[in-house]
């Protein structure tokens, strides 16, 4: 009988970690970071036996927490078997390498669970060029203290008798050679980019960018408005590569529609520089929804959290923007709350809708119809027998409006580019065409 080897790697059991620093106005809800500090294990598939809010008075250089608290948690990871600690906080590389002494357990932070996500979602080649430029930023600042075994000398050459180059040296120096490299690909790939985007440009079709918080439900509304089959999951950072779907709006107008990588509070440094790229579509666009989660409890913070970064590409209100804040998963509201978030959303300009079961999305369709649509319009009087014209006007204009008049005629208010406008006249000299009024 053949015995089956199971090749897969085992689950690994992890303690969660999420060290609160002060009351600060404005701070974030510590359970809800704490579950969102999980939802990123969840995401790297590692098993959570236990996650946990942890006061720091303040932080103590060699290990972050105090003694006793470092003490406490090495029992903790002992009578629970952890093989990983995620530490929801920034960790030098002394602090890293002490606690994984001190609890005999491997010790990931924030920064290092996220560049891990990016590292396995990434797909596309921009991605992937992103995500191991940032990794290569986060390694480097990792060699200067962290990696003392390497601390050792390699021989001289020849007989000059000098010091040969130690192993951090040349680990270093490898690092920033590709490092040098990489940045190189990345303008050439962001080059290629744009000249996709100069291409759409030539084509007059409008472009819609989705941001918002991670696991807001960019990834399926993008699916319900599309039909797009993009991955979306109840996951932290399911989307990684930007995807683009052609929408058709009311009136048939087309339009380009960006999914983008999710946003989140304390991004690492490495990864908002490398990622430039991929924000560069939300630069572009011309209408920018911002999906939130309105669900959520931390939904205030979340959308200051994507606030800041947009501000930081240079993305505001003030600036020739039309943004649009589309408040997600209202099917999660209790009626309370739903009568509450529908009267801030009149008042606000916000749009409630859920992605899930379609609520709202013909609204959010119109809304962006008009708002892309600034194509003048034009009254056109047809005679009762002008079919021809009438189709015309159908495939190659939008038609916003349509009454019979009194003799059998129709009147038609349409949206007509001026190119079209021409076409349509001299094809149809018997149409009456003027401005619209009213």
């Amino acid at each position: 009988m053949t015995q089956h080897i199971d090749h897969e790697d085992p689950v690994l059991r992890a303690l969660v970690l999420h060290p609160v620093r002060s009351q600060l106005a404005n701070a974030r809800d510590p359970q809800a970071r704490l579950e969102e500090a999980t939802g990123l294990a969840l995401a790297l598939d590692l098993d959570v036996v236990e996650s946990r809010i942890v006061p720091l008075r303040e932080r103590t250089p060699a290990t972050l927490f105090g003694k006793g608290k470092v003490e406490e948690l090495r029992l903790l990871c002992e009578v629970e078997e952890i093989d990983v600690a995620v530490v929801d906080d920034s960790l030098s590389p002394v602090q890293q390498r002490n606690l994984e002494k001190a609890w005999n357990v491997k010790v990931v932070d924030r920064s290092g669970v996220i560049l891990e996500i990016f590292g396995r979602r990434a797909r596309t080649k921009e991605g992937v060029l992103q995500v191991e430029l940032a990794r290569l930023e986060y390694e480097k600042s990792r060699l200067v203290r962290t990696w003392t075994h390497l601390e050792r000398q390699r021989g001289g050459t020849g007989n000059t008798g000098g010091p040969g180059e130690t192993q951090i040296e040349l680990d270093r120096r490898q690092i920033a050679d590709r490092i040098i490299k990489m940045k190189k690909d990345l303008v050439e790939v962001r080059r290629t980019r744009a000249l996709h985007r100069s291409q759409r440009k030539k084509v007059p079709y409008p472009t819609i960018a989705l941001v918002g918080y991670t696991n807001a439900g960019k990834s399926t509304l993008f699916n319900k408005i599309t039909a797009g089959g993009v991955l979306a999951k109840d996951m932290l950072f399911a989307t990684l590569d930007p995807t683009l779907r052609n929408v058709k709006l009311p009136g048939g107008r087309p339009a380009i529609l960006s999914d983008t990588v999710g946003f989140i509070s304390d991004l690492p440094h490495e990864l908002i520089e490398s990622f430039r790229a991929t924000l560069e579509e939300v630069q572009e666009a011309d209408v920018i929804l911002h999906v939130r989660d309105i669900a959520n409890p931390d939904t205030q913070a979340q959308k200051r959290d994507v606030e800041t970064v947009l501000t930081e590409l240079g993305v505001t209100k003030d600036s020739d923007r039309k943004i649009i804040e589309i408040w997600n998963k209202a099917d999660l509201l209790t009626p309370d709350e739903r009568d509450e978030a529908e009267g801030a959303a009149r008042r606000t300009g916000g749009m409630l809708v859920s992605s899930i079961t379609g609520e709202g999305c013909e609204a959010l369709l119109n809304r962006l119809a008009s708002l892309v649509d600034e194509t003048p319009e034009i009254d056109v009087q047809l005679s009762v027998n002008a079919g021809e014209a009438l189709a015309w006007l159908y495939r190659h204009g939008r038609v916003v409006g349509r009454h019979e008049g009194g003799e059998g005629d129709l009147h038609l208010r349409v949206r007509l580019d001026g190119q079209a406008l021409g076409r349509f006249e001299r094809m149809f000299p018997d149409a009456t065409v003027s401005e619209a009024v009213g």
